[in-house]
């Protein structure tokens, strides 16, 4: 009956072993159970949407879902592939941290579609582990005094030399990074990476800036608090 071959695939490739509903299930639930994980060990130290968050803890299952279905076959597997590689192309620019997690969530879904429940949680589990220590730990992170620094201008100013003065007083070290045009045109938004001289000192430096600048918007921030977009 048709009903009995709706947990075998009603088309399974001639001699393609069907897949039961105990192993199907298995892998599901092995697999939420390592989204979840990601999903917990991700929001650690980590700016974060609750979106992305459940996104990420149900990717492996989906991802788990997808290598069943395929079955073997190499030709739909490398159709999947191509569209998992459409995953960089979202909106919205993303960290490096959350492409890093969305493919290690593919990957645990691959391996636990693929049957390797085992090696799923064992990768899982060291990655993430990895991924705590590095978090906690000083590594990449810049020095106290460093930041990235955004000032708006009037377009009749010239930000060649306008503040050089200024950078040779409160930093060591300043380099412009990038200059863009805002307002049609009307405003220029420079970027700059600094060392400042000393940190008790940089609402003074901000203050003898907004003199030069009319006022107009400055930001300063830690590199750490600007969005690494990929």
């Amino acid at each position: 009956m048709l009903t009995d071959n709706l947990f075998k695939g009603l088309l399974v490739a001639e001699g393609a072993a069907p897949i039961g509903l105990s192993y199907f299930l298995l892998c599901l639930g092995s697999a939420l159970l390592i989204g979840m994980f990601i999903a917990v060990v991700y929001t650690y130290k980590t700016s974060y949407t609750k979106s992305f968050v459940v996104t990420l803890a149900t990717l492996p299952s989906v991802v788990c879902m997808i290598i069943m279905m395929v079955n073997g076959s190499l030709g739909v597997g490398v159709a999947i592939a191509g569209a998992f590689s459409l995953v960089r192309f979202r909106s919205i620019p993303g960290t490096a941290k959350e492409i890093g997690a969305i493919f290690i969530a593919m990957g645990a879904g691959l391996a636990t579609g693929m049957g390797y429940l085992g090696y799923a949680f064992i990768f899982v589990l060291i990655i993430n582990i990895a991924i705590l220590i590095y978090t906690a730990s000083s590594l990449g992170e810049g020095a106290s005094n460093q930041r990235t620094m955004r000032i708006t201008i009037p377009e009749d100013l010239d930000y060649t030399d306008v503040f050089n003065d200024l950078m040779s007083r409160y930093t060591s070290k300043s380099e412009l990074l990038s200059v863009k045009t805002t307002s049609m045109g009307s405003l220029f938004r420079l970027t700059y990476d600094i060392l400042l001289n000393d940190v008790n000192k940089e609402k003074e430096f901000i203050d003898e800036l907004r003199v030069r600048n009319g006022n107009l918007e400055i930001i300063m921030a830690k590199q750490a608090s600007i969005p690494n977009e990929l």
